[in-house]
């Protein structure tokens, strides 16, 4: 839950303990440039951590867990099994093999990485990169590849780069068809713009935060396709078992049986995890997330000494080992069965949220406290998952977009004077959520007025001091912090060369469909086919009727144009700042796309494409 009046974990000096166990050594702060000198990751401004006592306003549950995250450095696992945890939001795990060093999850940016690396082979020898694993499709176990490893090397001497079943596709859909919306929400989740402080920002509960470097990614070579696969990378004994729509849609996790170590990837992390993020993505299957951690108990515990995974910390002993896996498990799966217990009782997502706690064998465990995830929004992503937004109501089925009930509100409340008369009130009985709730009104009625933005931050902000989730501190107050300055302007976002040039031409019209500007297209009629010469596909695309559909093979009938682009030709077409019609004319004048037909129709078809705002609104109209 996220308030204070909750059920208190056991007290355990063994998280401590194994946070710290192993340490080899690190660097100052873990302080990390990049080559201009500016700050990618630094953990200096999280020095009021130091301070045992936890501040006021911050959850004590989660005072608790933001210090845990500050170990940094290089750790011994086990032998041949090191992490370099706390210089990035993941852990990079370095398992060395007969020739070298197979590096699993190689973090979020590439200066990360290569911080992370120099560290071990300061430590360990310099070892070249023998394999390269990503357990899962998120950027934070992918982004930094090219700081732990030059694609060119790795093709020279066939080092194999190793991902789950459905890996590049849903890497690549996740980032280019929601990833406008879900940069901004993610901010809310990660407290980007907050300042590290007590009255901030001061973890993500997997993690510290977010670096803010290049982001990158080398394609896999090798992909596991079979539900448990057996293979020898350098020497190393791996069973990869796939975990297919739980933590990620594309996971999996894996076994070392002659190590005697299991490694959970995501879907075993210490601290109860999303079933949806707050910054959004495809909902995720509690009963599957469960089901897995339960053959990983069945299966691998009994033959391991060590969990350790891409976040936190490590758990150490067979006992533990299995216990832990127990009770995250049955974490997962209460939350489940529970809900959509409640739910077949008529209860809607709101109403299961306000009545759902674990029992006190599973909440009593530090594991499965929610600073990352939380019940109340885990419950109505299973509801979702199920049932989907609607609840029931069809008093909720049209109802008015904020912007339009913000001033019905304020008026039936007897105006502006009236409602933050009331609120005050409120506020001072402690109804902070009802005070940010219907002040939230009066600031969509008229986000002018200075009284009720001061308000609402209030009430968000004391709704965050008492927040266990780090994620929930993070969103209310950052919306506090947004409802006093108003939102940062930063440019338009792009998305990582890497990851662009590597788009299936299917994701890439995929991608323009949803920014395609109907009005301007409505009296557009066009075919276009669309290859790739590097890969061998080829699309045909139709637009008509103000909308843009493709199939894979050549276009039926005369086609408009035929555009050929490889991977030079993608990245530097979605990496300008011109329209993209523009952009195009310059890399057909470079040579890096070639155009056959009608240019100019491929001109019209990408200038049509519309801009997403990177800092659209949130707590405002």
């Amino acid at each position: 839950m996220n308030t204070r009046d909750t059920v208190q974990p056991e007290l355990d000096d063994i998280d401590s303990e194994n946070a710290q166990r192993g340490f080899i050594g690190t660097i100052p702060d873990a302080e990390i440039l990049d080559a201009r000198g500016r700050t990618v990751w630094s953990l200096r401004d999280y020095a009021f951590l130091d301070e045992e006592t936890p501040a006021p306003s911050v959850h004590p549950n989660l005072w608790r867990q933001a210090r845990l995250n500050m170990h940094h450095g290089l750790f011994k696992v086990t032998e041949r099994i090191y992490q370099v945890r706390g210089f990035d939001i993941a852990n990079v795990s370095f398992i060395e093999g007969d020739t070298g060093v197979i590096v699993i999850d190689p973090l979020t940016v590439a200066e990360t990485a290569q911080a992370a690396i120099a560290l071990y082979r300061k430590h360990r020898g310099d070892r070249p990169v023998s394999a390269m694993i990503y357990t899962h499709s998120h950027s934070d176990h992918y982004g930094g590849a090219r700081g732990a490893l030059d694609e060119a090397d790795a093709r020279a001497r066939g080092v194999p780069i190793i991902a789950p079943r459905g890996f590049m596709w849903h890497t690549v859909s996740e980032n280019a068809i929601a990833g406008n919306a879900m940069m901004r929400r993610g901010m809310f989740q990660a407290g980007i713009s907050l300042p590290k402080h007590v009255c901030g920002q001061v973890d993500c509960g997997i993690g510290k935060g977010v670096p803010m470097g290049t982001g990158t990614l080398i394609p896999p070579t090798m992909t596991i396709e079979q539900e448990v696969e057996t293979h020898v990378i350098d020497g190393v004994k791996i069973i990869f078992h796939l975990a297919l729509e739980s933590e990620a849609p594309s996971e999996m996790f894996m076994h070392f049986p002659e190590l005697r170590a299991l490694n959970t990837a995501e879907i075993g992390v210490q601290t109860m995890h999303n079933l949806c993020p707050l910054r959004g993505a495809e909902v995720r299957d509690a009963r599957l997330w469960s089901r897995y951690l339960d053959e990983a108990l069945d299966r691998y515990a009994p033959t391991a000494d060590v969990v350790f995974a891409q976040h936190n910390w490590p758990t150490w002993g067979n006992e533990r080992i299995r216990t832990y896996l127990r009770q995250q498990r049955d974490l997962y799966k209460h939350l489940h069965d529970q809900t959509v217990r409640l739910m077949n009782h008529g209860m809607t997502a709101i109403e299961v949220a306000e009545v759902m706690k674990l029992p006190d064998t599973l909440a009593s465990t530090w594991a499965n406290r929610g600073f990352y995830g939380a019940i109340s929004h885990n419950v109505k992503a299973i509801v979702q998952r199920y049932l989907g937004w609607y609840d029931g109501n069809p008093a909720h089925l049209h109802t008015l977009p904020p912007e339009t009930a913000g001033p019905r509100y304020v008026d039936y409340m007897g105006g502006a004077e009236a409602l933050l008369h009331k609120a005050r009130a409120d506020f001072a009985r402690g109804e902070y959520r009802w005070v940010a709730e219907v002040t939230n009104h009066l600031v969509f009625a008229d986000p002018s007025n200075k009284d009720a933005r001061a308000l609402c931050a209030d009430a968000l902000e004391q709704l965050g001091f008492a927040a266990e989730s780090s994620t929930w501190r993070n969103a209310y107050l950052l919306g506090a912090q947004e409802l006093r300055r108003g939102a940062p302007k930063i440019k338009r976002r792009h998305v990582s060369r890497d990851l662009v040039s590597v788009l299936p031409l299917e994701l890439l019209l995929d991608y323009f469909a949803i920014r395609l500007d109907s009005e301007q297209a409505k009296d557009e009629h066009m075919q276009i086919e669309w290859s790739n010469p590097e890969t061998g596909e080829r699309i045909a695309m139709r637009l008509e009727n103000a909308t843009l559909t493709y199939l894979p093979g050549a276009v039926r009938g005369k086609a408009t144009a035929h555009v050929s682009l490889g991977r030079v030709g993608l990245a530097r077409l979605q990496s300008g700042d011109d329209k993209l019609g523009d952009t195009l004319a310059l890399l057909v004048e470079q040579g890096d796309v070639q155009v056959e037909g009608d240019v100019g129709s491929v001109v019209r078809l990408l200038n049509m494409l519309d801009e997403f705002d990177p800092m659209f609104n949130v707590v405002e109209p």
